[in-house]
């Protein structure tokens, strides 16, 4: 019998893509009904997953997994990281954000360019039973824009394992199967999967 756990979050797709990560048999993803807002001002991805999931638990009265994701860039300490979604403001398209970075890294190379996606989940069952799941991808930040597959960072990052001189954009396949969001969910199902088999 699968746990149905409700995303913190009214997004349908990404509800999808959570749901695509995990086995139907052992935890069911289903989006919440609706949107709520809450304020994620922690210092931490983890206390912003904390928040989030704590918001919607408290609205719909059951277990509820949140997510906060970001991008570390050693050269660029605390200026990406919780707050890489609005890195360089609220109005900038994706492929601005990526040129804004690109340009911020302009003469550094090597290790300078140094970089990893970070994805911490938060599974608040009840105020007794919180749960949190980490993955991380390593790889630097590419010279160019590449690839037209992916989302946010994707096309300016090389991971580490993937095929050389690939950034994430170009290997939908393997982000996948080794993305930061994919390895924090694999985590998570190993523990509910021990978990479940021991009820």
């Amino acid at each position: 019998m699968s746990l149905e756990i409700t995303l913190a979050s009214g997004n349908a797709h990404k509800a999808e893509e959570f749901a695509s990560l995990f086995p139907g048999n052992i935890l069911s993803i289903v989006a919440a009904s609706e949107k709520i807002e809450v304020i994620e001002d922690g210092a931490t991805y983890r206390e912003n997953a904390l928040k989030k999931a704590m918001g919607y638990y408290e609205k719909f009265k059951c277990p509820v997994m949140s997510d906060d994701s970001g991008l570390d860039v050693e050269a660029l300490p605390g200026e990406l990281g919780i707050h890489t979604a609005r890195f360089g403001g609220d109005d900038l398209s994706s492929q601005e954000r990526n040129a804004l970075l690109l340009k911020r890294l302009e003469g550094k190379e090597g290790e300078e360019r140094r970089a990893q996606f970070v994805c911490v989940l938060c599974f608040y069952l009840s105020p007794e039973e919180i749960f949190f799941f980490e993955g991380r991808l390593k790889g630097e930040i590419s010279l160019e824009q590449q690839g037209e597959e992916g989302f946010g960072y994707d096309p300016v990052f090389f991971p580490e394992k993937a095929p050389e001189g690939k950034t994430l954009a170009e290997v939908p396949d393997w982000k996948g199967l080794n993305g930061h969001r994919s390895l924090a969910c694999q985590a998570a199902l190993k523990f509910f999967a021990e978990r479940i088999g021991q009820n």
